[in-house]
This record gives structure tokens, sequence and C-alpha cells, in this order.
């Protein structure tokens, strides 16, 4: 009897130690066994910042594998009749710049996928996994350290004989001629101004900024230790060598000449003149020193402008400035003290050579008029006695009033 429950207790200790046995192997993990080869493979072989990518590792038990280790352990192609290892494997994984996720992951057929997330660190970032005895590394290149190639274009090419501005593109490629995101670039020109000067890569690896400028400038652009070549922006030259008004100071209504002269060789298809009063006039092509007349229809400081055409389209403007006064015109009346009904005739003194009038219009207080004529003078008779007032405006032929002139008497 005593036997019988010595077996069964010892039978009931082995069942209790299997389970015991069976529940601690489930905890521990399941690991490469020798032999065994890592391979890692990542997507790409630059990361932007602040950004991630796939590394795809393999696990091949009996297996071998080639590769460059100085630009990634075991990455290449692998020999041998090597069979994946069993599946739940624990591969672990490290990085020396971001971090993996998940730092840890179990195999299917011998495979797995875990991703290193970047922050704004740039570097060579060396991933290295290991199961057992079996590791690999692989390096890959973060932020400006796997820039290769930095391209530079403006849009526009070429300005015209003013300037202006261009948007100036900068395209950033890694070895394998992916973009490179999250990476700053740093613009630099001989000529004008960039802004803004230091701009950061989108996800398209594709960092924008503006040029102004009013000469032929050279734009680069530099993203870590890699400077593009220098794009050209042209600024077209001037078409015009200069223009000029004579006088610069005048009356109302008084002829104004403006000279318009060709740079020497320029082919000029059009020049169009704005004279600063709302009005303009084309010249069409010129090939020698042009010149046109124009009269302001009223006093004040007027900016003339001259802007040239040819085959590229704007090539330049020129401006001058002038200072009209008003006319300094009087009005006089013969006889000065007039009586009643006797005809007086009024008189517009003081005109000045060349002025081109149209009109004139005379207004009286005694309830006649106005009257217009395009005489200087003018007869007329007051019907009572009295303070009398008279008042002349001369306008030009463009038809605003360019001057006017007042005079009181008394009738008797």
């Amino acid at each position: 009897m005593l036997a019988q429950r010595s077996t069964g207790t010892a039978l009931l200790t082995a069942v209790v130690l299997s389970f015991a046995i069976i529940a601690a192997c489930d905890k521990v993990p399941l690991l490469a066994p020798t032999g065994t080869v890592i391979t890692l493979l990542p997507v790409t072989p630059s990361v932007s910042l602040n950004s991630e990518t796939t590394i795809i590792a393999t696990a091949i038990e009996n297996g071998s594998a080639t590769g460059d280790i100085g630009s990634g352990a075991n990455i290449g192609s692998r020999t041998g009749a090597g069979t994946p290892v069993q599946n739940g494997t624990v591969i672990t994984f490290t990085t020396t710049i971001g971090r993996i996720e998940p730092s840890e992951a179990r195999t299917h057929n011998g495979q797995v996928s875990v991703r290193l997330i970047t922050t704004g660190a740039s570097g060579t970032a060396r991933v290295t996994a290991y199961s057992g005895g079996a590791s690999a590394f692989a390096d890959l290149k973060i932020g400006t350290a796997g820039v290769k190639t930095v391209l530079v274009t403006t849009t526009p090419q070429s300005l015209g004989a003013s300037g202006g501005t261009t948007q100036v593109i900068a395209s950033v490629t890694d070895e394998g001629g992916n973009a490179v995101g999250g990476v700053p670039v740093t613009f630099a020109t001989d000529r004008g101004s960039i802004s803004p000067s230091t701009v950061t890569t989108d996800a398209s690896g594709v960092a924008t900024a503006t040029l102004t400028t009013t000469a032929t400038a050279k734009v680069t652009a530099t993203a870590g230790t890699i400077t593009s070549t220098a794009a050209t922006v042209t600024v077209n030259a001037r078409s015009l060598a200069s223009f000029s008004a004579n006088p610069s100071n005048a009356n109302a209504g008084v002829p104004i000449t403006f000279t318009v002269t060709p740079a020497t060789g320029a082919n000029v298809s059009n020049v169009l003149i704005d004279f600063g009063d709302g009005s303009t006039t084309q010249l069409g092509a010129i090939g020698a020193a042009t010149t046109v007349s124009h009269a302001y229809p009223a006093p004040g400081s007027y900016t003339a402008t001259a802007r040239a055409v040819d085959g590229t389209g704007d090539s330049g403007s020129l401006s001058t400035t002038v200072i009209i006064g008003a006319l300094p015109v009087t009005l006089s009346a013969t006889p000065a003290s007039p009586t009643v009904n006797q005809p007086v005739t009024f008189v517009l003194g003081g005109l000045p050579s060349g002025v081109q009038v149209d009109h004139y219009v005379w207004t009286f207080d005694d309830g006649t008029g106005p009257f217009t004529t395009t005489s200087t003078q003018l007869p007329h008779a007051f019907s009572s006695r009295g303070i009398k007032n008279v008042r002349v405006d001369v306008f030009g032929v463009t038809g605003g009033k360019i001057g006017s002139a007042a005079l009181t008497l008394e009738v008797q």
C-alpha cells in the first residue's frame, strides 16, 4: 500500500515538472541556431530627417551571404542550401541614430520587417540585428549625410532690363536618386538677394526661394557638404540710352519736346511713352534719336516714362520729370471805367509763345454769357451800374483748362 502511494506521488510530481518545463520554455525566446546568417535589406540607402524607412531582415539556417561591409553588412546575395529559421525566432534591433520600431520582431518564413524612425539629427545610422550567435549590420545615411546631388533651377531664367524676381528651386537627392526631405538648403547669389536664404526641403526633396535682382546673377544651393552647379539668371540689356524733356519747366499748354535715344545696336521694335498725365503715345520701331511733343493741360509735376520693346519683350524703361506752371495770363478792359451801355473791349494778355490754345470761355456776373471764343479779345456792354466781375478761362488743345484770369471794374 505504501509502495503504491509512493509510485502515485512520483507520477504526479513528474507531470507537474513536465508542465513547468513547458511553461518555462514558452517564456524563453526562440533564438536563431548556430550557423544562422542574418541579412539586412534597407528599402533605401538614405533616410530623410523626421521620417522613416523599412528594413527587412532575413534569417537563414546554414546559409551564407556576401556584401560590402563598409556600406552595410550582409547586403547582397545569399548562397548555399539554407532554410529559413523556425517561425517565431526573435530578432533584436538597435540603431545609433533614431529608433527602431519594433525593437524585437518574430520571424515568419525566416523574415521580419521593422522601421527605422529618424529625428532631426543627421549622420550615418548603424542598424544592427542579432539573434542567438548571429548578427548583421547596415549603415544608412540620415539627412544631410545622405545628400549626393543638389540641382538648382530658376523660373524664369531671364528677366527684363529692369530686373525683377524669379523662383529658385533646389532638388536634393541621394546616391540612388531618391528625394532627401527635411534637410536645410542654403541659397547664395553674386547679385541681388535671395529670400529666404535657408529653406528646408519638403517630402519631395525640394526647397524653393525667391531671387530679386537688377543684374545678371548666378545662384547656388548647398545641402550638407554638397553645393550645386551655379544657375544663371539673365537680365536683358537696356535698349534705351536716354530719355529727356526740353524744356523741363514750362507753363500749361506750352509744348514740351521729348527725345528718345536707343542704345547702340539695339533692335527696338516699339517705344511706348507715358506722359504721366493719363495720355500715352507709341513711336513704333526706332533706330536713332526720335522726338515727340506734348503739352500738359494743367499745372503740376509730371513723370514721363519711355518703355522700349525688343525681340525679347520688355527691354527696360527710362523716366524724366517736368514741372508745369499755370499760364501767367492777365485780363484788361478798355475803357477801365465805362458807363452804362458803353462798349468795353476785354483783352487777354500774357500768353507764352507757342502755347497751344483751343478756345476761351468768358464769364460775366451781369447775367449774360458765358461766351466761347477763339480770340483773346471780346467786346461787351453792361446794362446797369455797379461793380462787375469778369473771368476768362483758357482751354488747351487736349480739352483741359490751362489758365485763368479775372478782372473787377465799376460801371458808372
